[in-house]
């Protein structure tokens, strides 16, 4: 397994001589050779899905088709348009002695991703990452594998012909040792990023010795304020609910003030037919057609109760009252706030980032959606002539 790690770090410097034109056509030939075996990615999907239970919360987040392969290489295309996070100087001074200080961003080096059943996720670390610089090292759950060795290959294939190490781009078995030996890969992952349930998160917290940025579990809330528009409330926890409900964006609780109380079936209207409501399991991620509900006294009520419940993902207030709604965006803890609209916008595409590594749910470091510039660091470049400090 060093060997592995080994190689990713070799390939990680070779990146840094890449002029950002070549990054852009190397994606950009990804992309193509994506659509061009459309039909193996398929192949290699669907002896995936036939292990797994469609009723399992994990099979929609499994499933590829044509659609989404599709959509997966036009990410690839813009993240390959967007402009470079490297080289950007985030502060410059001169000091009274002359010389000069210029704080650059520049990348990690090597990005650890430890991730389930999302094939989807391996195409968007490694434009991601290459973009940024950075080689990458992959550990997909056993759910995916055939699909994820199918992605490496077809990405593998492209930088061996464009001239590129292919090491910056490393699966690891789809093993519970291959986790324990990225997080513990001291001197060459330089950060790893867990992508999945509270509990593998958990383990790769508790159990790294490298840097860890936590993402991706979500316990969402939205707020139905008594000054809440009841049409807007019915298309926007719709569509929190029931658009995808195996993400980490999707509503797990609907809170309501009391005095609306009398609006709820109506509210639920439109999901009434495929969701089983809850008063109760408070701090559940569903991540399957089931919702809580929870009646609170006032905005106050609201604001602990999600304060309490919180993972620290999406939150979300319905109201035409805004002094509510800033209060809410005040006090309301979380990466990502909305005040009338949906929490299934948490994310990288949607904010414009092309894609995402994940999304951060902790202060330190990177927050919400990752993108390009949440996966670069910086150094300091410092510059005399001569100069000797007294």
């Amino acid at each position: 397994m060093e060997s592995l790690f080994i190689g990713a770090k070799e390939a990680s410097r070779t990146l840094l001589v890449l002029s950002d034109e070549k990054r852009r056509e190397v994606l950009c030939r990804v992309a193509d050779a994506i659509e061009q075996h459309m039909a193996d990615i398929l192949l290699a999907n669907g002896q995936d899905l036939s292990r797994m239970d469609k009723d399992n919360p994990l099979y929609d987040r499994l499933l590829l088709n044509e659609s989404r392969i599709r959509g997966i290489a036009n990410d690839m295309r813009h993240v390959a348009g967007l402009p470079t996070p490297l080289g950007q100087i985030t502060k410059a001074n001169t000091l009274p002695n002359g010389i000069r200080l210029h704080r650059v961003s520049v990348p990690y080096g090597v990005i650890g991703v430890v991730y389930e059943a999302r094939p989807n996720v391996t195409y968007d670390v490694f434009s991601l990452c290459f973009k940024s610089g950075n080689a990458c090292v992959l550990k997909g759950g056993k759910d995916a594998e055939q699909s994820n060795l199918c992605a490496v290959g077809i990405i593998r294939q492209v930088l061996e012909q464009t001239g590129i190490d292919p090491r910056c781009i490393t699966l690891l078995p789809a093993t519970h040792e291959a986790t324990q030996a990225m997080l513990t890969a001291v001197g060459y992952v330089d950060v790893c990023i867990p992508r999945g349930s509270r509990r593998l998160i958990d383990f790769v917290r508790d159990h790294a010795r490298v840097p860890v940025i936590e993402t991706g579990a979500g316990v969402v809330h939205i707020y139905f304020d008594k000054d809440g528009d009841l049409e807007k409330g019915k298309r926007i926890v719709d569509n929190a609910k029931t658009r995808r409900v195996s993400v980490c964006n999707a509503l797990d609780c609907l809170v309501i003030h009391k005095d609306r109380e009398k609006d709820l079936q109506a509210l639920l209207s439109p999901m009434q037919d495929r969701v089983t409501f809850h008063y109760g399991d408070y701090g559940t991620e569903w991540m399957s057609y089931d919702l809580s509900i929870k009646v609170v006294d006032s905005l106050d009520e609201a604001i602990d109760f999600i304060g309490k419940h919180t993972s620290g993902h999406s939150e979300s207030i319905i109201t035409e009252n805004e002094a509510a709604a800033r209060r809410f965006e005040n006090e309301v803890d979380a990466a990502c706030i909305y005040w009338n609209l949906p929490t299934s916008f948490t994310d990288g595409g949607q904010f414009g980032l092309g894609a995402e590594i994940g999304i951060s749910t902790q202060k330190m470091g990177p927050r919400g959606p990752m993108g390009l510039e949440e996966i670069t660091t910086y150094k300091w470049i410092v510059e005399g002539d001569g100069q000797v400090r007294p």
